[in-house]
């Protein structure tokens, strides 16, 4: 009984052992992609500011500055994890788990089609801004009092499509995003 006892015992800290050094391995190769991850952030972050992107933009009457720092936040945001899961896949690679790299991988394969469509979505509000100032001072000074009333229509307009092109870049019922764009396109061309 004894002899079972320590058996077991001993090839428990044999695998323990074994384990151990792959362990902390993985463990530091996602530490230098936490690292990295943060540092990238914060490396973004810092150039939007220093290159003072957002005030142009606010300057300009495009976005507000607090929308640019919104939208560089989420983009660094999502560059970070990009770069933890690059570090994570050899992590799990060398702690042995196989089907956990695969899962890792098929998000890591989709997380650039994240980032196109935070950028898509970026100019698509920056596209409706525009847009919709455009149209409000052109219908002002035409003379006519439904200026904002337009320029909401504008706004929304670009926004819905701006929408539907986010999430056809998403993969989200592509199908039915490229039917409704199509009836969309049929119902204005036998409108006009």
């Amino acid at each position: 009984m004894i002899e079972l006892i320590n058996v077991i015992l001993f090839d428990f800290f044999k695998n323990l052992g074994n384990f151990m050094p792959n362990f902390f391995g993985g463990l530091l190769i996602l530490i230098v992609g936490l690292l990295i991850g943060g540092i990238v952030k914060r490396l973004i972050v810092t150039l939007v500011t220093f290159s003072k992107i957002d005030l142009l933009f606010h300057r300009t009457k495009l976005i507000k500055k607090e929308e640019v720092n919104i939208w560089t936040e989420v983009l660094s945001e999502i560059l970070k994890w990009m770069l933890i899961i690059v570090f994570l896949v050899p992590a799990l690679e060398v702690w042995g788990l196989s089907r956990a790299t695969t899962v890792v991988n098929q998000i890591l394969f989709y997380l650039p089609n994240v980032v196109v469509a935070v950028v898509i979505a970026f100019v698509g509000i920056l596209a409706s801004n525009l847009t919709a100032d455009l149209v409000r001072h052109s219908v002002k000074t035409m003379g006519s009092t439904a200026s904002n009333s337009l320029a909401v229509f504008t706004r929304g307009t670009i926004v819905f499509f701006t929408v539907l092109v986010v999430l056809n870049q998403l993969g989200v019922a592509q199908d039915l995003i490229r039917i409704l764009f199509t009836g969309i396109v049929v119902m204005l061309s036998l409108a006009g």
